[in-house]
């Protein structure tokens, strides 16, 4: 279960990056609060999954969900960069979420 609930903590950060972009630095009320949900969100989740799992594996794994999901959309849905060492470094941040994960 832990896994799951930080699973889905990643996602909200992801959703809390983009509400970042979309709110214009807080300009914007919708954005804004849809930025402080998922932000809280995500920080909550988190917090419960570290009931059971090691922090230092469920914090790096958090923000590798959360790095790597906020690049991959950004090149998908606002044009950011798809040179070929990006695409590396993020197929190693997910090497390296996977591989916590298997030893953990």
């Amino acid at each position: 279960m832990a896994w799951i609930l930080l699973s889905i903590a990643g996602i909200f950060e992801i959703a809390f990056a983009f509400g970042m972009k979309w709110s214009e630095g807080f300009t914007r009320l919708t954005p804004a609060l849809f930025t402080i949900v998922t932000g809280l969100s995500s920080v909550i989740l988190l917090s419960l999954s570290l009931r059971t799992l090691p922090i230092g594996t469920a914090y790096a794994v958090w923000t590798g969900i959360g790095a790597a999901g906020t690049a991959i959309l950004g090149m998908i849905m606002l044009g950011d960069s798809t040179a070929p060492l990006r695409l590396l470094c993020i197929v190693l941040i997910l090497a390296g979420v996977i591989g916590l994960k298997l030893v953990s």
